[in-house]
């Protein structure tokens, strides 16, 4: 049993990671609207760069921040039966939610993008709008990774519903 809250508490590490830095993207992502915002109304400048790096930071938020949100446990659901279940009645629910679904959508999303992003690495893809931001190669590998780290997440919400069932539950103190 020790390992597998070893296991968790390194996976939880890792997606409690991604989230600090998705926090500091997150603040950049502002900072960058408001340069838009004052360079357009003020200056009346505008830079396809700047508007696309704000596409691309939101789009790296929201891949990255799937993860941590699930392992904070909030995502939408409807909790109308669910907020009335014992915690094995959950726990129940929780591994059945990430064999019949979490996992096979990940699985889906990851093998699917593989070759949208190997394409756009080959051609070293980029921005096709004239002063548009280069390297759009590495936002596309994002795909996967964000994924990914939803899949590792899920893997450690099963083990944590395991437990909960045999009795050993994963203190909840002990999330990062």
């Amino acid at each position: 049993m020790q390992v597998l809250k070893s296991l968790i508490g390194r996976i939880e590490a890792c997606i409690a990671f991604s989230g600090r830095i998705v926090s500091w993207m997150t603040l950049l992502l502002v900072l960058v609207v408001v340069y838009d915002v004052f360079t357009r109304y003020v200056l009346s400048a505008s830079s396809v760069a700047v508007q696309e790096l704000e596409w691309h930071l939101f789009a790296l938020i929201f891949l990255l921040a799937a993860a941590v949100t699930l392992q904070k446990d909030k995502h939408v659901r409807v909790d109308v039966l669910y907020s009335r279940f014992s915690e094995k009645q959950k726990a129940l629910v929780t591994i059945a939610g990430t064999i019949l679904f979490l996992v096979p959508f990940c699985v889906v999303v990851i093998i699917s993008s593989m070759p949208f992003v190997q394409n756009s690495w080959m051609i070293l893809e980029s921005s096709p709008d004239p002063g548009g931001l280069p390297y759009r190669f590495l936002l596309k590998a994002a795909i996967p990774v964000g994924f990914f780290l939803v899949l590792l997440q899920g893997v450690a919400s099963f083990l944590r519903a395991v437990l909960v069932l045999v009795g050993n539950p994963v203190n909840s103190t002990s999330q990062p």
